[in-house]
């Protein structure tokens, strides 16, 4: 028989359990507000503009077909053709970005150069700068440029990224030995090589994570487009279309088509998630810690 508990120890568990009971529940209640919206989202798009403008439940309806047709058959509001568009800047973005900066960090980590420390502050320092301060003046450089409603102009200021450079970095210092840098040049490898066949793959889970990062936050990115492309440009990106919708939502307006565009535009979000979360929690965790 095992030895009986005493008072302590019993009074120990108590507060134990009680402890956790209550982390459960403060949890699940935080669970249930972070998915609240997305699920009224859910039944929304499936619900007429009848419904959707006279009563609230949670229980769908049977419009999630008309809804879906109404949103293909719109010309004027093309949002499949616009979320090609901001597939392609987002993919071209988020790829370009993650490997620009991770290619930068590799440079300010494994060199030693006079002007290493000062490069250093210069990109941080240029990550305390807003976007805004910048934008009037590339939006001019832009239209004399001839880039005025392209994927380019929306692109190239989101190339570099301090945010990601400086991720990447820490990751770097904390899971990245100079030893095998090293050992790639003495084995004769040249720079790039040894930086896209063994740094890389070392950095995989930090390149993940700011992969997923990068993708959502050029996917719901507004304020650049609304600068530097029309609302009916044949270019325009999915949150010009979004925010034409919602500004064009009144009595008459179908509301059961807008809340299916809000639905498809989180489909690719969810996609590119599921595929890279699994890097996530361990990238993070590594990147935010050194040693």
């Amino acid at each position: 028989m095992g030895r009986e508990l005493t008072v302590d120890e019993k009074r120990g568990h108590t507060i134990l359990v009680i402890r956790r009971i209550i982390s459960y529940v403060v949890l699940i209640l935080a669970c249930a507000i972070c998915l609240f919206p997305f699920i009224i989202l859910l039944v929304n798009l499936t619900k007429d503009n009848a419904s959707l403008t006279s009563t609230f439940n949670l229980i769908p309806g049977d419009h999630f077909l008309a809804n879906l047709k109404g949103v293909i058959t719109d010309k004027n509001k093309p949002v499949f053709s616009a979320m090609f568009n901001s597939l392609v800047v987002a993919t071209i973005v988020s790829v370009g970005s993650v490997y620009i900066s991770t290619l930068t960090a590799y440079g300010i980590y494994a060199y030693n150069f006079r002007l290493k420390k000062a490069a250093f502050v210069f990109i941080m320092a240029i990550l305390m700068v807003p976007t805004q301060v910048s934008a009037l003046g590339y939006v001019d450089m832009v239209r004399a440029m001839g880039l005025y409603n392209q994927y380019w102009g929306v692109i190239f200021p989101s190339l570099a990224v301090p945010g990601v450079f400086f991720f990447i970095k820490q990751y770097m210092e904390s899971s990245l030995p100079m030893e095998i840098v090293e050992a790639g040049r003495i084995d004769g490898g040249h720079e790039f090589y040894i930086f896209n066949f063994i740094t890389m793959p070392i950095l995989k889970p930090a390149m993940s994570v700011q992969l997923i990062f990068q993708f959502v936050a050029s996917w719901n990115n507004y304020f650049l487009p609304q600068l530097l492309m029309d609302t009916n440009s044949k270019n325009a990106t999915l949150p010009l279309v979004v925010a034409a919708l919602n500004a064009s939502a009144n009595d008459t307006f179908d509301l059961g088509k807008v809340y299916m565009v809000l639905g498809i535009t989180i489909i690719p979000i969810i996609v590119v998630y599921l595929c890279l979360s699994k890097f996530i929690i361990r990238g993070v965790a590594l990147g935010s810690v050194k040693g």
